[in-house]
């Protein structure tokens, strides 16, 4: 089950459109990293097993796909009543 511990923006102002990669530690050491487009195949796809972010309190935050107004799929946490948004507020990959 990945945990993604870190993302990469671009300068946009779009909420749905900002995350570029997600990046997260691997099970025997070392880094992983994909784009976006390659996190939502992977989750449509189940490959990897559900993608997940540690919320304030510890807990595991599933990531989900969602559509924007336009038609654009993205990723999200599912509600947790926490804000501001867990996967916006992670720290930038490197």
């Amino acid at each position: 089950m990945p945990q993604v511990d870190c993302i990469v923006k671009d300068d946009r102002f779009n909420p749905y459109e900002r995350i570029q990669y997600l990046g997260g530690p691997n099970s025997g050491g070392g880094r992983w990293k994909l784009s976006q487009q390659q996190v939502i195949a992977a989750i449509e796809a189940n490959t990897y097993g559900p993608f997940w972010v540690a919320s304030p309190g510890g807990r595991q935050v599933k990531l989900v796909i969602a559509v924007s107004p336009y038609g654009n799929k993205y990723v999200k946490t599912e509600a947790d009543g926490l804000e501001p948004n867990n996967l916006l507020s992670l720290r930038s990959c490197s």
